[in-house]
This record gives structure tokens, C-alpha cells and sequence, in this order.
């Protein structure tokens, strides 16, 4: 059977209508990015719409997603059909691909989808996804800065860049800190970086006040400049 008539086949079959009610996430392309996401956000208890162009890979998450389509194509008719234009958030997988890439971020964009994030491979495609409209996101180069600075700031048990040189990190707690409250620490006046939130016996809290009192197996979530947060690393290493 030809994709083509497998698409008719299941989209007829489904009984889709564009006036469906809202789902949260649409995401498609199921690569293992793509597929890695929906599993999250489903397992997280958010409504989640799939569309890809692989049957088995359809029967496998079907189970666990609120809507799952195979799609041959993905026109714009196609897309309305399924009703990926009803999510509040779609997010295109498909950064292998840059003209089925651009061409659905274009067609998904144009249905009026409130947020469209799409994925990109380089730099030119990234560009030409902005320019359409929708917010890029680039895996490889992203869990690749993440894996350099672990490497770089090696007390940091995660490490995720924001704008410019500002960086929120997870710091385990030394034994040169063992004892100390926040406040004997003087984290803030010392290193010029802030803690946003603690975690204790695999409890976060964003609560810390000056009074709390760190033990050796806790962890820090700090934001702060790179070369702040190295010079407090270095330090509790000491």
C-alpha cells in the first residue's frame, strides 16, 4: 500500500475535524528527539498530538499520547486535517529535512498556531525558521555546550546557558561548605551570583533563607556569570 493511500486511510478513518477541542502540544516528526519530547510531556500529564510519516513508530506511541496520525505528506491540508492548528504549542522535529522543515514551520505558522518552536541542524536553517516566526532550537549544538561546560566546571552536576554570558548552574555542596549557613557563606557579596534554589535529600525548595544550614550532599542552583560561578567552584574545592 502507498503512503499516500495508508494518510487517506487513517486520517478518513479518524474522523478529524479542524474545530476539535485545544490540545497543549503538537509535535511533529517523531526522529528520537521528536519522540523523546512527547513521551515527556505525556508522562507529565500534558496533552499531547503526534503526526509522522512511519506507521510503526505511530503504533508504538498511540498508546500514549492523546492523538497520533501517520501523515505521507505534510501540506497544509493535510496538517488542517489533523488538527494540528487547535494546539496552543506546536513543535516541529523535523530539522534533517530543511525544506519539509521550513515548508511545515511555514504552513503550521500560517493556521495561526500561537507558539511554534521549530528544530534546526545550522545556523541558515535557524535563520529562516526566525525570519517565518518561530522560535529555534538547536539539540546537538545545545546538549553539546551543556556537555563542554560539565567538562569545564567540573563541581557542576548541570550547567544551562541563558542570554549572553549569564549561566543558572547545580553545584554540589563541598565539605569546605559542610555546616555553613547561606548567610556565613556570603555567596552573594563574595561571588556576585545568586542561589535560586537548594536541593536536600532529593527535595528542591526555592525557599532558602539566610538561616539555612548546607550539608555536603546538597546541591546549589546559582545564577551568575560564568567566571563568577568558576571562581566560586575553585573556591569550595580549596
Amino acid at each position: 500500500m502507498k503512503m499516500a493511500d495508508l494518510t487517506d486511510r487513517l486520517l478518513s478513518g479518524r474522523n478529524m475535524k479542524s474545530n476539535r477541542s485545544p490540545i497543549e502540544f503538537g509535535i511533529i516528526g517523531l526522529g528520537r528527539f521528536g519522540y523523546a519530547l512527547a513521551e515527556t510531556l505525556a508522562s507529565a500529564g500534558k496533552e499531547v498530538m503526534v503526526i509522522d510519516n512511519n506507521e510503526d513508530t505511530i503504533k508504538q506511541i498511540r498508546g500514549i499520547v492523546q492523538e497520533a496520525f501517520v501523515a505521507g505528506t505534510l501540506t497544509s491540508e493535510v496538517l488542517e486535517e489533523t488538527g494540528i492548528q487547535n494546539c496552543a504549542t506546536v513543535i516541529v522535529c523535523i530539522g534533517e529535512k530543511i525544506d519539509t522543515s521550513i515548508l511545515t514551520t511555514l504552513h503550521v505558522i500560517n493556521m495561526g498556531v500561537p507558539r511554534v518552536i521549530a528544530k534546526a541542524i545550522s545556523v541558515d536553517q535557524g535563520k529562516v525558521l526566525e525570519r517565518l516566526g518561530a522560535e529555534v532550537i538547536y539539540p546537538e549544538r545545545d546538549m553539546a555546550i551543556r556537555l563542554a561546560n560539565r567538562l569545564l566546571y567540573s563541581k557542576a552536576l548541570d550547567f544551562i546557558e541563558l542570554d549572553g554570558d549569564i549561566t543558572v548552574a547545580e553545584i554540589k555542596v563541598t565539605s569546605k561548605l559542610k555546616g555553613k549557613t547561606i548567610a556565613d557563606t556570603n555567596i552573594r557579596k563574595n561571588f556576585s551570583i545568586n542561589i535560586i534554589a537548594l536541593e536536600h535529600n532529593n527535595v528542591t525548595t526555592i525557599e532558602v533563607s539566610p538561616e539555612t544550614i548546607l550539608q555536603e550532599e546538597d546541591a546549589l542552583v546559582v545564577i551568575g556569570r560564568k567566571d563568577q560561578i568558576a571562581r566560586f567552584e575553585a573556591f569550595i574545592a580549596q
